[in-house]
């Protein structure tokens, strides 16, 4: 009966149908890097994600002209021509789906997505808890904690507009209930 199966009963034929099947799919893991943080462009209009400014993994990219502005996020990484992915991104105790497109650039073709600045799925970014980002087929970047991208999609909602500290309706700065410290020398 067994040699109905396929092989006769042959190792040898086996051991070659086993090579020939696929291993399970394992998504790599791209590892935390020590000296990787957020660095903002030259321009200001975008930050960027990596152990150095030639070596960006993710950006995200303001855009002021849109009304609302659109904020863009970049995942570097190589992608097939009119290829699409769903890149999952969790932190700050939320979770967002994003549809990139494979997009041409100078570095060639990577992932790309662009939604209004004021979209909530840009919450994740807001917090300063560490992030979570994977692109299937391109691995998980981990993404150590930081106020700098809540700080710039803050500033991209605002249209780019520094955000000053608010003063109470006389125009002072409000006081607080704690006594002045005097110096004690």
């Amino acid at each position: 009966m067994l040699a109905a199966c396929g092989n006769g009963g042959d190792p040898a034929a086996a051991s070659s149908e086993a090579a020939a099947t696929p291993a399970p799919y394992e998504t790599p893991v791209i590892p935390d890097h020590e000296d990787a943080s957020w660095t903002v462009s030259p321009d200001g209009q975008a930050i960027v994600f990596g152990p150095d400014a030639a070596t960006p993994l993710l950006t995200l990219d303001c855009r002021l002209k849109g009304d609302p502005p659109q904020l863009a996020i970049i995942r570097h990484y190589p992608a097939d021509p009119d290829a699409k992915a769903l890149f999952p991104v969790i932190g700050n105790g939320t979770t967002s789906r994003f549809m990139l497109d494979a997009t041409l650039t100078e570095e060639g073709r990577i992932w790309e997505g662009t939604l209004a600045a004021d979209d909530p799925a840009l919450d994740v970014f807001t917090g300063p808890r560490p992030i979570e980002a994977t692109l299937p087929g391109g691995g998980t970047l981990r993404i150590v904690g930081s106020r700098v991208p809540g700080e710039f999609v803050t500033w991209c909602r605002a249209g780019g507009k520094v955000m000053e500290a608010e003063a109470d309706e006389s125009g002072e700065a409000p006081e607080t209930d704690q006594e002045p410290v005097e110096d004690a020398s």
